[in-house]
């Protein structure tokens, strides 16, 4: 129901844009959100827009990351900017950000791994 894609390897200081189709039925009711989580650590949410448009942010990538939807092609993206290693991660698509990691199996993406590494 979800699948990502744009993940990848990059530069600190680099970007990169991750996508996340999603069924129309999702993505014209929910709201939407990324989440990133390194091993053996919760995930954690780092970006959410509603269906309306409301968007909301993880203060760690406030200013470099930006999230936007179009309901013309049901995807959510998640463009990031001037990326640090510590945004190493594999980040996954959430239809359900509100629920937070606690969201159900079927809320998910597969995640797409996210490497910032000279």
């Amino acid at each position: 129901r979800l699948v990502e894609s744009g993940g990848g390897l990059v530069q600190p200081g680099g970007s990169l844009t991750l996508s996340c189709v999603a069924s129309e039925s999702i993505f014209s009711v929910y709201a939407m959100g990324w989440f990133r989580q390194v091993a053996g650590k919760q995930r954690v949410m780092v970006a959410g827009i509603t269906s309306g448009g409301s968007i909301t942010y993880a203060d760690s990538v406030k200013g470099r990351f930006t999230i936007s939807r179009d309901g013309a092609k049901n995807t959510v993206y998640l463009q990031m900017n001037s990326l640090k290693p510590e945004d190493t991660a594999v980040y996954y698509c959430s239809s359900d950000p509100i629920a937070g990691p606690n969201a159900g199996p079927d809320s998910w993406g597969q995640g797409t791994q996210v490497t910032v590494s000279s």
